[in-house]
């Protein structure tokens, strides 16, 4: 017999449309951009406290961002606290009206998501510069300069760096440059663009400076480049929560070997 208009959908098939919806929606808020950073923030910062042979190294956009609250006289615990509380008080407040549904049970998805997107972006931009400098460029190349850290240091600097290089490029940088070409391009798609192309330059040129810096290479500089272009696109379509998330598992699986 077949199946006509009035063929029953398959059991759970109506409900799992509307959820899908729900978790895509409120995942990319605000809310749960600052909740799912909380776990990465605190996994960064008792890392580098735990690491004694750390040596006060720390992630890049870390130390600006703690520069720039200490010349304004936010120094020490208590004050970084009260910036978090802060941040998550504008949180609550800039979405009172649209709070999304809680579900603890979508942070989970949020990191399994972020995961999916880590291993399947590491291979398709590593397949791109392959294509373009007649190699396959492996995702282990781009942590040279950390080879003689401990493991636990590097892992604590790879969820700082998912965190606070999301926070300074994606959303400050990006964000920002965004906000003035906005006001100086016809296009809003062409300004994102272009926001987006000089974040991904500025992002991969970082990694190159400072005595922890790598050796230029061009193909390491395209990856990074590629890879910040993407990033862009996962924070644009998914928010800060995913963006942040797939960065810093991405980089725990390059520490770890997890590619190689």
């Amino acid at each position: 017999m077949t199946a006509g208009a009035g063929a029953p959908d398959a059991p759970g098939a109506s409900a799992l449309a509307p959820t899908a919806w729900r978790y895509g929606s409120a995942t990319r808020t605000a809310t749960y951009g600052f909740l799912a950073a909380l776990p990465l923030f605190l996994f960064y910062e008792v890392g580098i406290l735990l690491t004694s042979a750390g040596g006060g190294i720390r992630v890049g956009a870390d130390v600006w961002l703690k520069s720039l609250l200490g010349s304004l006289g936010l120094q020490g615990w208590a004050a970084l606290g009260g910036v978090v509380l802060l941040l998550g008080a504008v949180v609550v407040w800039a979405e009172r009206r649209r709070r999304p549904p809680f579900r603890a049970g979508w942070f989970g998805g949020i990191v399994l998501e972020s995961l999916v997107y880590a291993v399947v972006l590491a291979f398709a931009v590593g397949s791109v510069v392959g294509l373009l400098f007649n190699g396959w460029v492996l995702p282990t190349a781009m942590m040279q300069a950390s080879d003689g850290f401990p493991l636990s240091l590097k892992l604590a600097l790879s969820i700082g760096a998912g965190l606070y290089e999301e926070l300074v490029f994606r959303m400050i940088l990006v964000g920002g440059l965004f906000v003035l070409l906005h006001r100086l391009l016809p296009s809003r798609k062409g300004a994102y663009v272009v926001a987006a192309l000089i974040g991904a330059i500025v992002f991969s040129a970082v990694h190159y400076v400072g005595p922890y810096g790598d050796p230029f290479a061009l193909p390491s500089f395209t990856f990074r480049f590629l890879f910040g272009l993407a990033l862009n696109a996962v924070f644009l379509l998914r928010g800060f929560a995913v963006a942040a998330w797939t960065h810093a598992l991405y980089d725990v699986l390059v520490v770890t070997g997890s590619f190689g």
